[in-house]
């Protein structure tokens, strides 16, 4: 007799979580982050250079560190950095998001890269997430996924970005944070 997984949804996943407890849907099965010291060091020097970036200008939109986020039925990520662009900020800041953000940020931990790089890029493409930033810390490297034009069905920019390099994005005009500050030991 052959058995097949259910797959969980995101409303039993809403279930049997509780905020803040580093755990992830992806397709129908919970992950667990168990982000290392370098993790939480990268993602702090990310979020303080994009709230800057928001804080020094008028409609910039707002940067969230990990909130859940429903992608689909069987999806549901907690971005290590979120921004949402000033169009886009949720209405409802004490519920989840209900749309894509603007922008995703995934720092490399050892029990979720294989995910970051695998099934999550792929389901945040199909969702339609304009930019994804995959910071790696192992390799001192950020991979920039993103569409040229906001009517691009897949991500067909892609840049893989060394400590010589610049962050950067046109979707946030002046933002740039030197690589080589982002992993300084």
């Amino acid at each position: 007799m052959e058995t097949t997984a259910t797959r969980m949804t995101a409303e039993q996943y809403y279930a049997v979580t509780v905020e803040g407890d580093r755990k992830q849907l992806v397709d129908g099965e919970i992950v667990v982050n168990e982000p290392k010291t370098i993790h939480a060091l990268l993602q702090m020097r990310l979020a303080f250079g994009l709230q800057s970036w928001v804080q020094g200008g008028e409609r910039r939109g707002i940067a969230l560190l990990p909130t859940d986020v429903r992608m689909d039925e069987h999806n549901v990520y907690g971005p290590d950095l979120l921004w949402f662009s000033e169009e886009h900020v949720p209405e409802d800041l004490d519920a989840y998001p209900e749309r894509v953000p603007d922008l995703c940020v995934e720092i490399r931990s050892a029990s979720t890269w294989r995910y970051d790089v695998g099934a999550k890029k792929r389901v945040c493409e199909a969702g339609g997430l304009p930019e994804l930033w995959l910071v790696d810390d192992a390799a001192a490297t950020v991979l920039v996924y993103r569409r040229s034009t906001p009517r691009a069905q897949t991500f067909d920019v892609a840049l893989e970005l060394g400590a010589a390099d610049a962050l950067r994005s046109p979707q946030l005009p002046g933002f740039a944070l030197p690589l080589d500050e982002l992993f300084r030991r």
